[in-house]
């Protein structure tokens, strides 16, 4: 058997699996037509550019699909990009060559968002593509030297890899400058449509006059007149389930995490709802610190008595619970939680000394960790440690002056926060960033690096639906995400406290139409529950 003939029997055989692969994902028309899509972006790309030998957009756009799509796709993408475009150029035993190169590097793409959390930084991701494009070059060598007609000898590689290195040079620079052209639109472009392949319809008649009612679609002249939180807090009604909770995206099983978050969210823009019930039966007999601090904050939020719960005194559970120096487990986090939730209870005792506790904890930087001090700050736990320490009245407090200089200071350049240094930026960072500078006195639109604050980050991850997305890369739990998000836009620190029905108010800068649109997306979280 001939070289050529073993290595054609070997790519088929590998293309074989990589397309039982991809069919194997079962794929959805949406995902068929995107893949259709690169691809024939792809193929155009290499025919446009054609008369400038190896230089062309066609590798770009295959990484991008994998980056954006996964691993099946982006090789999908690939493969029929090599098979198409050599419709135009020609086929012949290079083809197959061709769709396993490319195959592979939209499977690298998936790699490389994998090991980068989908994070986009456009030099990296620019040196990424131009790697690709060396690396395609390669395997077209080893073509070349598999099918001739030669020795098969080292020599003869290293001499055609000698004479087509010019042109792999011009591939990868050409791939480098391509990316830095269109690669991060391409991606942010392809992550919609990834993102919208998670929506479903339900045509059923309540479901879609809740939202319409939800989106104020009937008492607005435009969608547009809402403002990012209002749209917002619509989308967590329309989000609501049946048994009156919420799950981390519409359509998930309710959970204790992410019905708290939305309540808070809801009491804060004044429309609060009542899920009191479902937080009992979800908590249990859960002895959990993190569950029963939630649910004390959740049931306030709700305009419930956290003193009894299903027959539980959860506040004196707490603070029976609470050591003699006033720390809850020895967490900070757990402890700033404790200062929360017995602030929302109106419950004095063990409230300084958790305070006080608190305080203690701050890290020479001015910022604090999920522990003790001594650990790495970061903006999360920073952010809550400053709402704890505000709600037991310590705003002016020399520590909490400290804490927010540090968020200042560690502010990234796109206006917003990530969890620790050298993680990308996501929503819920800046949220618990921009809610400790609200509590301590600082205007957060007033915080700004290159120009940009975190508000300003905020708003820019919403999406047409009225959901706040984790990241520009990642839609993750977007209920908790857009709760959060929520709280941050309005500038209400926790706790959140519901008002008796009867005397609560629209917040301050409410017009009338933007208050009965709050109105009509409670109305619309009723007609769900009951229809």
């Amino acid at each position: 058997m001939s070289w050529g003939l073993a290595s054609l029997l070997l790519l088929s055989a590998a293309l074989a699996v990589g397309f039982a692969w991809y069919e194997r994902t079962q794929p959805s028309a949406r995902l068929l037509s995107v893949v259709g899509t690169l691809a024939a972006l792809a193929i155009l790309g290499r025919i446009a550019f054609a008369p400038i030998p190896n230089v062309k957009p066609t590798t770009d756009i295959i990484l991008i699909a994998g980056f954006a799509l996964g691993g099946a796709p982006g090789f999908a993408v690939g493969a029929v990009t090599a098979l198409g475009s050599n419709m135009f150029f020609g086929q012949g035993p290079w083809t197959p060559w061709q769709m396993a190169a490319w195959g592979l590097i939209g499977m690298l793409g998936a790699l490389l968002a994998r090991a980068t959390r989908h994070e986009v930084r456009r030099i990296p991701m620019a040196l990424a593509c131009a790697a690709a494009g060396l690396l395609f070059g390669v395997i077209l060598d080893v073509s070349t030297w598999t099918v001739g007609s030669g020795g098969h000898t080292l020599e003869e590689l290293i001499a055609i890899s000698s004479l087509s290195l010019p042109f792999n040079l011009a591939h990868a620079v050409g791939n480098f400058v391509f990316f830095l052209a269109f690669g991060p639109a391409l991606i942010r472009s392809v992550e919609r449509c990834r993102t919208r392949f998670a929506i479903t319809w339900q045509p059923a008649l309540p479901a879609v006059l809740a939202a319409l009612l939800a989106a104020g679609a009937l008492a607005a002249p435009s969608a547009d007149a809402a403002t990012p939180a209002e749209r917002g807090i619509a989308y967590l009604q329309q989000s609501r389930n049946s048994d009156g909770g919420w799950g981390g995206a519409p359509g998930q099983a309710s959970n204790g995490l992410h019905t708290a978050w939305a309540l808070y969210a809801l009491a804060a823009a004044g429309t609060p709802a009542d899920a009191s019930d479902l937080l009992v039966r979800r908590l249990g007999d859960g002895r959990f610190a993190g569950d029963v601090l939630r649910t004390v904050l959740a049931l306030r939020a709700s305009g419930a008595d956290p003193r009894d719960a299903g027959g539980r005194d959860l506040v004196a559970e707490l603070l029976a619970r609470q050591k003699p120096s006033g720390t809850l487990g020895g967490y900070t986090s757990f402890t700033a939680y404790l200062v929360l939730a017995l602030a929302a209870s109106g419950e004095q005792r063990g409230l300084r000394e958790a305070a006080s506790w608190v305080a203690g904890q701050a890290n020479r930087d001015g910022g604090f960790t999920v522990f003790q001090r001594g650990g790495p700050s970061n903006a999360d736990d920073t952010g809550y440690a400053i709402e704890a320490l505000v709600a037991a009245g310590r705003r002016g407090t020399r520590t909490v002056r400290r804490a927010a200089a540090y968020l200042r200071r560690i502010q990234r350049a796109d206006g917003g926060y990530a969890l620790t240094r050298g993680a990308p930026t996501n929503a819920q960072s800046t949220a618990f960033a921009v809610l400790g500078l609200a509590a301590a006195g600082v205007n957060p639109a007033e915080v700004r690096r290159n120009g940009r604050s975190p508000l300003g980050y905020l708003r820019g991850l919403q999406d047409a639906d009225g959901s706040f997305r984790y990241s520009r890369t990642s839609r993750q739990t977007p209920v908790w995400v857009t709760a959060q998000v929520v709280l941050a836009l309005l500038e209400r620190p926790l706790p959140v406290v519901a008002q008796p029905a009867a005397t609560a108010q629209p917040r301050a800068g409410w017009g009338m139409g933007e208050a009965a649109m709050g109105l009509l997306g409670l109305l619309a979280t009723r007609l769900r529950a009951l229809l």
